[in-house]
């Protein structure tokens, strides 16, 4: 296993603003009660194959996304063959998860970069991973914190935005300034848990439009910002 010390030239660039909650560990202990499992909805068999199925999720659910790649792992066996697919049968094979045109041309992009930096080797650091065509932070984070559990930082989606507003974590906007304050927040070996853990809270729990806060393990502890 890698170590999960973090670079400066990866992480989002520190500021001196502090996010206003101070006392993470309440959360936390509610949140390892609610998901003691918790993880990344995402069906994968190899880290590449996680990395493909996180760029295929972009602007689409998890379910349909495992629903497509049940048989486009099967078809496409590593980034060898995504790199040399036919392109407009690619497309084919990922329209049902919208954008399929643009993923295509991502997935492809970055499978033959991977090979030709890498050795089709998915690489440990977030330096080397975001070099790639179509991976940003939160791409990179899920898959080194999911298929390496390296804290490379912490997994930022919509669901990990809106609640971590919404429990005053953070009064930010974009991703990269929330990660920073999570990173603040919560301690570095709690990272490639608190990610997964948010993320399931979100999808089942808080809610976009109707939070369930009436069944929520976190109801006293939330100030409901925004709700």
């Amino acid at each position: 296993m890698m170590s999960g010390a973090i670079s400066s030239s990866a992480c989002p660039e520190h500021t001196a603003t502090m996010p206003p909650r101070t006392n993470i560990q309440p959360l936390l202990e509610r949140l390892r009660q609610a998901h003691p499992d918790a993880r990344y909805e995402l069906n994968w068999s190899s880290p590449y194959e996680l990395l493909v199925a996180t760029i295929l999720a972009a602007q689409c659910t998890d379910e349909r996304v495992n629903r497509v790649t049940a048989t486009l792992f099967q078809k496409y066996r590593g980034p060898q063959a995504f790199a040399e697919a036919n392109t407009t049968e690619l497309e084919e094979d990922l329209r049902p998860t919208g954008f399929y045109k643009q993923k295509a041309k991502s997935v492809q992009a970055m499978s033959r970069e991977l090979l030709a930096k890498f050795g089709g080797e998915v690489p440990h650091t977030i330096e080397q991973l975001i070099t790639l065509p179509g991976v940003a932070r939160k791409t990179a984070n899920v898959v080194l914190n999911t298929a390496f559990n390296i804290p490379s930082g912490v997994i930022v989606d919509t669901h990990v935005l809106r609640v971590s507003q919404r429990l005053g974590l953070t009064k930010h906007e974009k991703p990269e300034e929330i990660e920073r304050d999570l990173m603040k927040l919560v301690p570095q070996d709690q990272w490639t848990f608190f990610g997964p853990a948010v993320v399931l809270h979100g999808r089942y729990t808080c809610t976009a439009r109707k939070p369930r806060c009436e069944e929520c393990p976190l109801n006293d502890l939330c100030p409901k910002i925004g709700v």
